[in-house]
């Protein structure tokens, strides 16, 4: 990363914490950045999240479609409309 690369991630980092997007962690995990150029010359932060993608936990419960629970207590034709089942 270049000095003036390190110079706008330390910019980008401060403002983010100032305007409370991100706070300080004390992970063991990281993901590493670097900048893209955008076709008008400013740059793009970018994260790369593979490396972290292969040790996180994977979700191995996910919560069940509602059309499917629907189905299971018998009524397979309600259909939600809004914030209402029409229960």
């Amino acid at each position: 990363m270049t000095d003036a690369e390190s110079k706008a991630l330390k910019q980008h980092i401060d403002e983010e914490l100032a305007t409370g997007k991100i706070q300080p962690s004390t992970s063991s995990a990281g993901a590493p950045v670097m900048f893209v150029k955008k076709a008008d010359g400013s740059l793009r932060l970018v994260v790369d999240y593979r490396k972290l993608n292969d040790v996180t936990h994977k979700n191995v419960y996910p919560l069940p479609r509602q059309d499917d629970l629907m189905a299971k207590l018998g009524m397979p034709n309600v259909h939600q409309t809004g914030s209402t089942l029409g229960l």
